[in-house]
């Protein structure tokens, strides 16, 4: 007869295999449902995933990242609607169908991955951290605690800490989260609870007039989250840039003394290091010190240009960013982690994060545990799920190392600047300005325009020529490249380099594409124009 230590579980915590083999029971009915095992098919299942892994695999991973395919296949909405079945249906479709409706979002869909999609700040395919994505979306944890997901936090905990040494700070603390527009939003918040703690309690109500200052060339998040947390948009102050789009040092403390003097309560400057268009990035360290005599929070939204800090090349451009109290840093964009893939990096250390954000839920963070409680994150995020995004870019480093991340960022930048040098060179292309990051941004003069005087009907006129090229780009498919008018100035393409797989030859269709398309809407436009002059002549 076996005793009762027979049947204990070892202290490793192993277990027999044949005893979780459960046995088989008689059917169960209730409220009309029979419960005897599993009604998921499965077999079929699987084989599903296996078939549309492997059209994943030849239409995405080969097929978009190869220069003879279309960037996109364009459709207008009302004709794609006819062409996909968007219809939900009260029964399910075959397995066979189900692959061709993949096989259709797949050929409408814009190729991110594809070398010459330059259209936003991300792009291209990294295979390692695709991988990474593959894994967590079949293991679909949510990173709150570690008894949930203990490898996805223990990776999150190093990458963190990685991402602080490189922004210059001996300790601190952050979290994963979607998007820099939440990483600026987190930021903010939690300059004002520093500023006045007891607003987490009492809300609003008690509070001053806060105050808080950002670039004229910011991200648009800044006015978006004060807005979301009641600050109020009319409590942004703007500081006017210089001609590089920089924030200029004078105007912020100006602008500062001016809200004092008004009796409000300025409590954050948020600066930033590669905005969305220029590319510019603030001086940190003037900045700094009018925040430590103010006594401001200082946030950096590094967003787009915090890769740089992995170059020791470029590094430069965010010189005094260790001042920050509080920095957001997206490696989905630069580093190709993958979107979305974005931390918020806090210099505090006392916990300043968790006091801000906890909420102590006692179904999740009992603190009665079995194991070291502080690894459950979860009380940092306003989130309660969150992804594992950490994962994708700690695969990617682990795979390139570290010098492999600085080179990504050096190969963009050079190929940023021998396009600069070809729009030099080039007839008809036209530099807005200087780019100091990759952010290149320069105006297209069809031939028609090329001897007209730089006066309102010629600016009128070039306003129109980038939209068309947009136009007649995206129905071909060869390539996606982003326009916007800005602060004054008409309408003009901004180029942005981030993908390894993007080549010089890459570079000189680009030019050569827009060169051909505004030809052919020039060519376009002008017969028109003489058959209409010629129409109107004859009576018609």
């Amino acid at each position: 007869m076996s005793s009762d230590s027979d049947h204990q579980c070892p202290v490793d915590g192993s277990v027999d295999q044949q005893e979780m083999i459960p046995s088989k029971k008689n059917a169960v009915l209730v409220d009309g449902v029979v419960l005897n095992g599993p009604t998921t098919d499965a077999k079929a299942g699987e084989k599903f995933v296996e078939e549309a892994c492997r059209l994943i695999m030849e239409e995405v991973v080969l097929k978009a990242t190869d220069v003879n395919e279309k960037v996109c296949e364009w459709r207008p909405p009302e004709q794609l609607k006819q062409l996909l079945d968007l219809e939900m249906r009260d029964s399910g479709e075959p397995p066979h169908r189900l692959l061709e409706l993949c096989r259709d979002v797949i050929r409408y869909s814009v190729k991110t991955n594809h070398p010459r999609f330059f259209n936003q700040l991300y792009a291209g395919l990294d295979y390692y951290s695709l991988v990474a994505r593959f894994m967590t979306e079949a293991l679909n944890p949510s990173v709150y605690t570690y008894e949930v997901s203990p490898v996805f936090l223990l990776v999150e905990e190093a990458v963190l800490k990685k991402m602080i040494e490189f922004i210059g700070w001996k300790e601190g603390d952050g979290i994963f989260n979607p998007g820099g527009s939440v990483s600026n939003m987190y930021a903010m918040n939690l300059a004002r609870y520093k500023y006045c703690p007891d607003i987490k309690e009492k809300g609003l109500s008690g509070s001053p007039r806060l105050i808080l200052f950002t670039s004229a060339e910011c991200h648009y998040s800044m006015k978006k989250a004060a807005s979301f947390l009641g600050i109020g948009t009319e409590n942004v102050c703007f500081v006017e840039t210089d001609g590089r789009g920089k924030m200029i040092p004078e105007e912020l403390e100006k602008q500062v003394w001016q809200a004092r003097k008004e009796g409000a309560a300025p409590f954050l400057v948020c600066a930033t290091s590669g905005t969305t268009v220029l590319g510019a990035f603030d001086p940190l360290d003037e900045i700094a010190d009018i925040c430590e005599r103010h006594g401001l929070w200082l946030h950096v939204d590094a967003s787009w240009g915090g890769s740089a800090l992995m170059s020791r090349k470029h590094r430069k451009l965010l010189h005094g960013i260790h001042r920050a109290d509080s920095v957001a840093w997206n490696p989905h964009k630069m580093l190709m982690a993958g979107i979305q893939c974005c931390a918020l990096l806090v210099k505090d250390k006392s916990d300043l994060l968790k006091k801000c954000y906890c909420a102590k839920a006692s179904y999740l963070f009992q603190q009665d545990k079995f194991y070291d409680v502080s690894y459950d994150t979860g009380d940092k995020s306003i989130q309660c799920s969150r992804r594992p995004d950490a994962f994708k870019f700690w695969m990617t480093w682990k795979a390139l190392g570290t010098s492999g991340l600085e080179e990504r960022v050096n190969r963009a930048l050079a190929l940023s600047r021998y396009l600069v040098d070809e729009i030099k060179k080039r007839e008809g292309f036209k530099l807005l300005l200087e780019p100091e990051y990759a952010n290149i941004c320069f105006w297209y003069i069809p031939p028609s325009l090329r001897e007209m005087e730089e006066g309102p009907e010629f600016w009128a006129k070039l306003n129109l020529v980038a939209p068309a090229i947009k136009e007649r780009m995206m129905k071909k498919g060869s390539l996606m490249l982003g326009y916007q008018p800005h602060r004054g100035k008409v309408n003009f393409f901004r180029q942005v380099v981030i993908s390894p797989q993007v080549s010089r030859e890459d570079m000189d269709f680009l030019l050569d594409e827009i060169d051909l398309l505004a030809r052919y809407i020039d060519d376009h436009n002008r017969i028109r124009s003489t058959s209409n002059e010629e129409n109107y002549q004859n009576g018609h």
